[in-house]
């Protein structure tokens, strides 16, 4: 499952992987932290995530404002890590696309 996250700091975008890391596993190292752009460009960043097994359930976590991701994966997929975000934010659907094996969902995360 393919997750991009943008429009944000980079702590709150430490938040959201934090988050996603506690529930599942990924692609991105646990201290692969996110970084400013170059000359304050705006930046997106992204990960890949296992989703067929969960790990644990990530913690409340504060955003400084409310984020923007995207996922893309299957019907089951994206339903599952939307559960497993609602561990620790307070998770709105803000847009789909759906196919015929897959999906992508706008998700709006807010402090709980």
């Amino acid at each position: 499952m393919a997750v991009t996250i943008d429009s944000c700091c980079k702590e709150d975008a430490q938040a959201v992987l934090a988050a996603l890391q506690a529930s599942f596993a990924s692609d991105r190292a646990r201290g692969d932290t996110p970084a400013d752009a170059p000359n304050g460009r705006p930046i997106v960043w992204a990960a890949t995530f296992d989703v067929s097994r969960t790990l644990g359930s990530p913690a409340p976590a504060r955003l400084t404002e409310p984020v923007g991701i995207t996922a893309q994966g299957g019907y089951h997929a994206v339903d599952r890590l939307r559960e497993g975000l609602s561990g620790a934010f307070a998770v709105r659907v803000v847009g789909t696309a759906s196919g015929d094996q897959e999906e992508e969902v706008r998700f709006r995360l807010e402090n709980r």
